[in-house]
């Protein structure tokens, strides 16, 4: 931990449901997405000022697909499953704290 209690990185297990999305939202930090299990998942990243780019997590590599990926800080990203469900992890790094949380309205999309 540093000086202000805040953890060097944070780990969690994310599941996606069919029909269910990670809403577009951005963390003060660096987070790394690793593919796990089930379909593959779109993950949508968008710098500001940017539109997003797609990037297709999974382990068909012939298709393009990658095992993880990174978010760069203060980048705006959403996933979402592309079959019945998706297993990904999430590394965020320094540790995920709910004060460097942003989410964006339900309807909003990057330009």
């Amino acid at each position: 931990m540093d000086e202000t209690g805040r953890a060097a990185s944070t780990l969690i297990y994310f599941l996606l449901a069919r029909g269910e999305r990670s809403h577009w939202h951005k963390v003060d930090a660096v987070e790394t997405w690793h593919y796990y299990a089930g379909a593959p998942l779109v993950l949508r990243i968008a710098r500001e000022g940017e539109g997003p780019h797609t990037t297709t997590l999974g382990i068909d590599f012939a298709a393009g697909q990658q095992p993880q990926a990174v978010v760069p800080a203060y980048a705006w990203q959403a996933a979402e499953s592309t079959g019945d469900w998706t297993l990904v992890g999430c590394t965020v790094a320094p540790g995920f704290d709910f004060a460097g949380f942003e989410l964006a309205p339900a309807d909003w999309e990057p330009v």
